[in-house]
């Protein structure tokens, strides 16, 4: 069964992503002090006193506003309330209340859901009179916290548990597939991301780095479960300034890529490939993920008969390290093969967690010398003695040789191509371990 939900909310720059850290114990959310700089819902786990729940932060809400991307962060939160279970509101003490805050209350009291009013940077416990002017606000259970200095939290995590529902038992699930969606900025990560969601989850704007967070939503999709992150796009470093949040957004949108199963490589199809596209690739490949490259926008490209065949081999000869990986050509916007997608995650998948029996492993690493004999160097060749698969995720062999030094890279290539043509292994890197006879 799905975990209760706590949505914390209030207007911008209250402190709603440093008591979300704070809660949950790590570095999540962006926090910079700067209004605005949560844009999208940012969700994962909390617990205490053996409550488990999903919390969610968001957007700052500022109810009256003509800005773009204000309402955007509005509709956002509005969201996060109609799915929680409990919420939070969180208010600045040292500011006061605000009109702002009362237009919050008032839509909070609306949902008809339990409502827990923080009163934030609260730094002093004997400056609790701080808090009496927020009773105004008209809800009952008003909170005094720090986020910063942690002050009160024990406190607050007490009120809201009171409020979650039961649990209920867990069922045993199957393995969720975490599926991280990367590539430059304005490539159409967000909306491929809602796209195969089938609802507005993430943030859509024509402006690069809309998304700056790496944002998680779990979903099922014929029985399977998944959890998509939608990451922030990855610019040229010089573009990215030392210390600013996008700096911080490209750094989480690297963890995405590293605790994911499959990555989807989004490339504009209407901008052709970058050099930011194959250094995006190439993180990827190295952290030796199953990827799919996704081709997006090839609804803007003018077409004729060969224009596909020859938009692959180009990017085929440009990304030549992994030639590899499955091409799909969509369009999020219209949602032009779209579908095949899933078909291909599932495929990449099935194969970067393959195992071949040491038996048949063996047979096939015979059959590769005999086709082509190993290197020679010095009147001294190259001799495998055995292989053994050791791992997965990527797949990852090791071959017991005479002398390591005599492995070539050119011959490593060719057993892995000759191990790709022999098992498949599409869309996954694969990895050779070279040892010494009498290593243990």
């Amino acid at each position: 069964m799905s975990q209760p939900m706590v949505a914390i909310v209030g207007r911008p720059n209250v402190g709603k992503s440093t008591l979300f850290n704070r809660i949950v114990g790590k570095r999540i959310s962006i926090v910079e002090d700067t209004p605005g700089v949560t844009r999208d819902r940012i969700i994962a786990d909390g617990e205490w006193n053996r409550h488990v729940f999903s919390l969610v932060d968001t957007g700052g809400i500022e109810p009256d506003t003509d800005n773009a991307m204000m309402a955007y962060m509005r509709e956002q939160a509005q969201l996060a309330i109609s799915m929680a279970d409990v919420v939070v509101m969180m208010t600045d003490g040292k500011t006061g209340v605000t009109v702002d805050d009362h237009m919050v209350a008032d839509l909070l009291r609306r949902s008809k859901k339990p409502v827990i009013l923080c009163v934030n940077k609260v730094d002093n416990p004997q400056r609790e009179d701080m808090i009496y002017e927020f009773y105004e606000l008209g809800l009952e259970c008003v909170m005094p916290v720090s986020a910063t200095l942690g002050l009160g939290i024990g406190d607050l995590l007490d009120e809201i548990t009171q409020r979650l529902p039961e649990p209920q038992q867990a069922e045993e699930k199957e393995h969720r597939l975490a599926i991280a969606v990367v590539g430059k900025p304005n490539a159409g990560k967000s909306s491929l991301t809602n796209a195969i969601l089938g609802q507005y989850r993430t943030i859509v704007s024509d402006v690069p780095g809309t998304t700056r967070d790496a944002i998680d939503t779990d979903f099922t999709r014929d029985g399977q479960e998944y959890t998509i992150i939608d990451t922030a796009g990855m610019r040229r470093k010089r573009s990215v300034e030392e210390g600013s949040v996008e700096r911080f957004a490209v750094i989480r949108a690297i963890a995405a890529v590293k605790r994911s199963d499959v990555t989807l490589i989004v490339i504009d199809g209407a901008a052709g490939l970058t050099e930011q596209d194959v250094k995006v690739a190439a993180l990827a490949h190295e952290e030796g993920k199953a990827c799919v490259l996704v081709i997006n926008k090839w609804d803007l490209v003018e077409k004729d008969t060969y224009t596909m065949d020859v938009f692959r081999k180009a990017i085929y000869t440009d990304l030549a390290f992994m030639s590899y990986v499955p091409m799909v050509f969509i369009s999020a916007k219209t949602g032009l093969r779209v579908n095949r997608i899933f078909d291909l995650i599932t495929h990449v998948y099935g194969q970067s967690v393959m195992r071949i029996s040491t038996g048949m492993l063996n047979e096939v690493l015979n059959e590769a010398i005999a086709a082509v004999e190993p290197p020679s160097d010095k009147g001294r060749r190259l001799k495998i003695l055995y292989g053994t698969q050791v791992a997965i995720q990527p797949p990852t062999f090791v071959l017991f040789v005479n002398e390591p030094s005599l492995m070539h890279f050119s011959y490593q290539r060719y057993l892995e191509n000759y191990f790709r043509k022999t098992f498949g292994f599409e869309g996954t890197p694969i990895r050779f371990i070279i040892r010494k006879r009498d290593d243990k």
